[in-house]
């Protein structure tokens, strides 16, 4: 039923593919000048998200954009804490989902025995399998250097922190389907491996979890634009 009026609220909020305009600014000529940019508004699902940062990026670019997860939002804005499945039949334009990997990353493979005997390895990969079945048009799904790779398929690129302005590693998979590999925004120095030194903490988790702002913004540009051409045209 929540999700049911979550849905509602959206659907209310924005109509299908309306046209948005805002201001831009315009440099040409020596000056800078605001100017009326018109733009078609997508409707995105951040599937597996709490932090809100992949979310909020998009709707800096003008969409209509809402997160969802278990766990309630950290960020205010538009979120449903429930099962992603709730709500993948909403007519979205693009989804980007970040399955849980605890169960699939290499990184945990001294595990994978347990795991696959108590039938942990199986359900984290079905989930991840039935994301790929939803019927969106425009989809990615993040992980790490996972199992998927074999029991699906190899991602579509592997990006990293450095290469949109965070001089960290940390490889990050893309599995696409209707989208464009992202581009690199920001090459900056520095390979710090920050993430895998994080000291045990009760929010350690959740900040190796998070999307780096800089690969954020990326999706939210790349494929928000590239969206908005489709839908336009």
């Amino acid at each position: 039923m929540e999700a049911s009026r979550q849905i509602a609220r959206m659907a209310a909020a924005a109509q299908p593919n309306q046209r948005r305009v805002r201001l831009g600014r315009d440099r040409r000529g020596g000056g800078v000048h605001l100017v009326r940019v018109v733009g078609v508004v997508v409707r995105v699902l951040i599937g597996c998200e709490f932090s809100g940062i992949v979310r909020d990026a998009f709707i800096a670019q003008g969409h209509d954009a809402m997160s969802c997860d278990l766990l309630p939002t950290d960020a205010p804005g538009p979120h449903y804490q429930g099962d992603v499945r709730d709500v993948l039949d909403y007519p979205w334009d693009i989804a980007v989902f970040h399955p849980p990997c605890t169960n699939l990353s290499v990184s945990g493979a001294r595990h994978f025995e347990v795991k696959r005997m108590d039938g942990r390895q199986q359900a984290s990969a079905s989930f991840f399998l039935g994301l790929t079945k939803t019927g969106i048009p425009r989809v990615a799904i993040e992980n790490p250097v996972c199992i998927m790779s074999s029991l699906y398929r190899k991602p579509d690129q592997i990006v990293q922190p450095w290469q949109h302005g965070h001089g960290e590693t940390k490889a990050t998979c893309f599995w696409l389907t209707g989208l464009p590999v992202l581009r690199p925004t920001n090459i900056v120095e520095g390979r710090s491996d920050r993430i895998h030194k994080m000291p045990p903490g009760p929010d350690r988790w959740k900040l190796r979890s998070a999307t780096y702002l800089g690969i954020a913004k990326a999706m939210a540009e790349q494929w928000g634009g590239a969206s908005m051409q489709l839908a336009a045209g």
